[in-house]
């Protein structure tokens, strides 16, 4: 795991060192252990490296044969042995052992197109000299981040936005859109970023940046195929073809030269992996819960009996309301973006003691998505009554139910059902309609904001044939997991010097998961059906059949007491012209009036103006009636 960054500027100007340098400084942590640079004319490469393979021999940025080729990588490419095999047997000489060392020479050998061949979790950067070209490319997920932007001439890129904002380049101000799309998907979606002018490259595709023009190309389509079905015979044979594909994903994933470890949680899919790499050796697993008075939420004790009955050398963390408080700001600052997922500082907590004891750890993000995990996806089962009715009658049935009492049981049903899929599924958080929005936020051209459908009607348009659980989880890999899932999980394990992998999230193991037909992902009355039959055996029953459970932080209880002063002060404090923070304060102090989701819109405005505080507010770095240089967010307590 590392970070990456860099600087084009015109033919006619040379790259400026100290830019390179301050670049390379804001993400220390993301590298702690060694840094190179790149600079040649006009073009300079920046590396921060968290030695992982081969650590005497890693050192980046990385040359093709004839040191025309440079590049840098942060993340693994598991696939790299037999890259290197492949390769070699074409000429290509290797000095190290490191598996970033393939890029160079694959892009030698293929071109961009080789990215396609990469199996892992990359960011990175190719600079060809002879073509006077530069290739920015992103996993065929979004594991990891990369961001760019454009500056008059200039061109940057780095793994993290604080990193561009170093450079001295730009300055931090917002992005309308995107204060707009936060509010509705508590996450701002690809390619934009709350900062005006800084853009995130999207999963799967790659960046071209040649003679002033910027090209963006998709080198890799995510899609479900559950037609392909009836290549599994059985359940039992899906069962069995999912357990070694996995089994193969987690044995690469396991590939370090530096202590690993897991996540573990009380349900199937870290338990999964857990056992998988039980297999093979003694494994550290790590558990977080919440003290005072919410621990009927903890995982922790079901969580220790999967530990005992694995045998793994077990730790837990055990958070207090005062200590998450405390520690908030901090958090939010290392997010970047304001992410309104409460298990982001949770995260943040469990990463903080993992790197205590390893630097990487293995975790089961991605499952829900790939195997159909999400109680949500369960729905278009429960509403399918709806869909044998004309439109004008479901129309009705929609507008019976607008005129019902907020909060009156069943009214939500008709609700939903009265709407077609693609307006009542937009992912797995809907904080607020456009209509709210509109009632708090204070955006001088409204009429030319996109709503949120702009962001998922491409997705189910390409996936219009497709049954309508595939549909959903379409929308939620192109949205939901990159967005939110995998972005808090880089940025809490990051900020504390930690490699988290995702053995889920492998193309192999996809191509697998998109076969499945929708009774292997929800049937027989349950979620992700076919990779709990692939668990059997190996895991607990009561694992093996326990409901998703989600990551249980007590944020109502919260709300209520143990922050609800806290709450209170940030909304009566921090009061950006774009919100109307008294809307806010009503919602938290107004208890006696139905509000659907009133906890969730709270945290959402909670986490926000925390984020606005730490980038954009009067004290923030870079600010008016700041000292500090721009971008000097300290994220991280860093070993």
């Amino acid at each position: 795991m590392c970070g990456i960054c860099g600087v084009v500027e015109p033919r006619e100007r040379s790259v400026d060192p100290g830019a390179l340098t301050r670049m390379m400084d804001a993400m220390a942590h993301r590298g702690p252990d060694d840094a190179g640079v790149f600079t040649r004319g006009p073009v300079g490469v920046g590396f921060r490296r968290l030695s992982i393979l081969d650590l005497a021999g890693g050192h980046q940025p990385m040359r093709g044969e004839d040191g025309q080729v440079v590049s840098v990588v942060n993340g693994e490419i598991y696939n790299y042995r037999e890259l290197r095999e492949e390769l070699a047997a074409r000429g290509h000489r290797f000095v190290s052992e490191n598996d970033a060392e393939v890029v160079p020479h694959l892009y030698e050998e293929w071109g961009i197109d080789g990215v396609s061949r990469l199996r892992g979790m990359f960011a990175l950067a190719i600079r060809d000299e002879r073509q006077d070209r530069l290739y920015l490319a992103r996993d065929h997920f979004g594991i990891k981040p990369l961001y760019y932007a454009r500056v008059g001439e200039t061109l940057l890129f780095a793994s993290e936005i604080r990193s561009l904002l170093a450079s001295g380049h730009l300055r931090p101000s917002l992005d309308a859109q995107a204060v707009w799309h936060y509010f509705t998907f508590q996450y701002v979606p690809d390619p934009l970023t709350m900062f005006s002018g800084i853009y995130r490259l999207p999963p799967a595709h790659y960046l071209l940046f040649q003679n002033g023009a910027l090209s963006l190309h998709r080198y890799w389509q995510l899609a479900f195929h559950p037609e392909a079905s009836r290549s599994f015979a059985s359940l039992a044979q899906t069962a069995e073809t999912i357990q070694e594909t996995l089994r193969d994903s987690v044995r690469r994933h396991m590939v370090s030269d530096v202590p690993r470890g897991a996540y573990l949680s009380s349900g199937i899919d870290s338990s999964l992996v857990v056992a998988l790499m039980r297999e093979r050796e003694d494994v550290r697993t790590f558990s977080i819960g919440f003290s005072g008075n919410h621990r009927e939420v903890n995982e922790l004790a079901a969580a220790r009996r999967i530990a005992q009955a694995l045998g793994t050398e077990h730790h837990e963390v055990e958070v207090a309301p005062r200590e998450y408080q405390d520690l908030f700001p901090r958090i939010v600052a290392a997010q970047e973006e304001p992410i309104a997922d409460p298990s982001a500082p949770a995260l943040y907590f469990l990463a903080r003691e993992a790197r205590r004891h390893v630097t990487v750890i293995l975790s089961g993000e991605g499952s829900d998505e790939l195997f159909g995990g999400y109680p949500i996806y369960r729905e278009p089962g429960a509403l399918r009554p709806f869909e044998w009715m004309p439109a004008g009658l479901r129309g009705m049935v929609g507008r019976v139910a607008e005129a019902l009492p907020p909060g009156m049981k069943g009214r939500g049903y008709l609700e939903r059902g009265a709407r077609p899929l693609e307006r009542r599924f937009i992912g797995n958080a809907r904080m607020f309609t456009d209509d709210e929005k509109r009632g708090f936020l204070r955006i001088a051209d409204v009429d030319g904001i996109q709503d949120p459908y702009s962001v998922t009607d491409p997705h189910y348009a390409a996936s219009a044939r497709l049954d309508a659980v595939a549909r959903m989880q379409t929308v939620d890999c192109h949205t939901w997991l990159p967005g939110d899932i995998l972005m808090k999980a880089d940025k809490m394990s990051m900020a504390h010097s930690l490699e988290l992998r995702v053995p889920f999230l492998d193309v192999a193991v996809f191509e697998v998961a998109a076969r499945l037909p929708v009774e292997f992902r929800v049937g027989r009355g349950t979620t992700k059906l076919a990779l709990r039959e692939a668990a059997r055996g190996l895991l607990p029953d009561e694992v093996v059949t326990r409901p998703k459970l989600g990551f249980p932080i007590p944020v109502r209880e919260w709300i209520a007491a143990d922050l609800h002063d806290f709450i209170r002060d940030v909304f009566h404090t921090v009061r950006p012209a774009v919100l109307d923070t008294t809307y806010f304060e009503g919602l938290l102090n107004d208890t006696d009036t139905f509000v659907w989701n009133r906890h969730r819109k709270i945290w959402t405005a909670l986490t926000f103006l925390v984020w606005y505080q730490a980038y954009l507010g009067s004290g923030a770095p870079g600010q008016e009636g700041s000292t500090e240089p721009i971008a000097r967010v300290t994220v991280s307590e860093a070993r």
